[in-house]
């Protein structure tokens, strides 16, 4: 089974419109997949909601791709605190993990994709080399709901039938 997390609980993020432009691409190529919004879910306490989301939709996985936007050079301490949150090893040891950085500047969050890396390989994941930074994600987003800019789809595409063969 395979996660698709939106790392951020801002709402109306790009980074959910890039996450809904993976969700597209992966009912195109009929990958079934549980879908984690930060932004509909609380992942802040370890609660009843919390415990039900990660024996549904975390343990279940054995892939993860993440969605992260560039929180001050880094990847976002809401996505660290789920992660602390969880039952490490039962969510994430030996799991494997595809990461997209969101930016609006050049760099496509490729310092937090690092970071991101850092923790993972550390939680035992592996952590597939195509890590795509997706920079000027805004002027990508002209349809207001996703990525429409066809070479950075099929930049996408490509990625992620690379990663489901992983």
């Amino acid at each position: 089974m395979l996660t698709l997390i939106s790392a951020t609980d801002r709402p109306g993020s790009n980074t959910k419109k890039v996450a809904n432009t993976y969700k597209k691409i992966l009912d195109n190529l009929h990958v079934s997949y549980h879908f984690l919004s930060f932004e509909e879910m609380n992942v802040k306490a370890r609660n009843e909601e919390f415990i039900q989301m990660e024996n549904t939709i975390l343990i279940p996985a054995d892939k993860f791709i993440i969605i992260s936007p560039e929180y001050n050079g880094s990847y976002p301490g809401i996505l660290k605190l789920m992660i602390d949150n969880s039952d490490v090893s039962k969510c994430w040891h030996h799991k494997k993990a595809l990461l997209t950085g969101v930016a609006m500047g050049r760099a496509g969050n490729l310092r937090g994709m690092e970071h991101l890396t850092g923790s993972l390989l550390y939680l035992k994941m592996l952590v597939h080399p195509n890590r795509l930074p997706i920079s000027q994600v805004d002027k990508l987003i002209t349809n207001g709901t996703e990525i429409t800019d066809e070479a950075t789809l099929n930049t996408i595409r490509l990625q992620v039938e690379d990663f489901i063969k992983f």
